[in-house]
């Protein structure tokens, strides 16, 4: 059964893929990423679309970009959608843990254009997540966070048991980073054939968020 990977380039998606491919549950075909309207940046993460294309290459699956704006944010991932249907792709895994309205919208979105949609993360108990991220080897930095609940100083941390432990502390913020409290980059890891190299840039501020600029090398 072939399958994409909704994918973002942070740590759900990355975790996501790497519980299909141990179970042998779907034969990985494709990357989806939406990205901005002129193709620079993933939509959700902000991430170097050169980046992503990097994470895919070490993946060894191909990767399907669409620009979109956040109004035809929808409309462009259906299309891609119907497109990856036309290649023999029946299944999309999403890296959603337990955000009902938006696993709603997966499902509503999947049905309309006959994908199944497969949540490896549904409903996990968080703690199990992030030591199997951890303990699987995977390398994450964070890229992104919200500025009403983590300081510009979040950004770049590597996530490790003391980035949980800290984050567990602060006793508002998901240890996921579920309601988008934080975002990653996955730069290593068991579903990838070398590192992803990068180097980092400036950071902004836009829309309640700090962003973390990453630079591929």
């Amino acid at each position: 059964m072939r399958a994409f990977v909704s994918w973002s380039g942070g740590k759900d998606s990355s975790l996501s893929l790497y519980r299909i491919v141990q179970d042998r549950s779907a034969e990985i075909t494709y990357f989806l990423n939406m990205t901005s309207e002129d193709g620079r940046r993933g939509r959700s993460h902000g991430i170097n679309s050169v980046l992503l294309e990097k994470q895919a290459a070490a993946a060894g699956v191909r990767l399907l970009s669409r620009g979109c704006s956040w109004p035809t944010y929808e409309e462009e991932f259906k299309k891609s959608l119907l497109f990856l249907k036309g290649k023999k792709v029946k299944t999309g895994v999403f890296g959603d843990i337990d955000t009902q309205e938006h696993r709603d919208w997966v499902e509503r979105v999947c049905r309309e254009t006959g994908i199944v949609p497969i949540l490896p993360l549904w409903k996990e108990e968080r703690n199990v997540l992030m030591e199997e991220f951890l303990d699987a080897g995977f390398k994450a930095v964070v890229v992104s966070v919200r500025s009403d609940v983590l300081g510009e100083d979040w950004l770049g941390r590597i996530i490790d048991k003391k980035f949980v432990e800290d984050v567990r502390a602060l006793g508002n913020v998901d240890i996921c980073g579920e309601n988008g409290e934080y975002h990653t980059f996955v730069f290593d890891g068991p579903i990838f054939k070398k590192p992803v190299d990068f180097s980092t840039g400036r950071i902004t501020l836009s829309r309640n968020r700090y962003f973390l600029e990453l630079l591929p090398k």
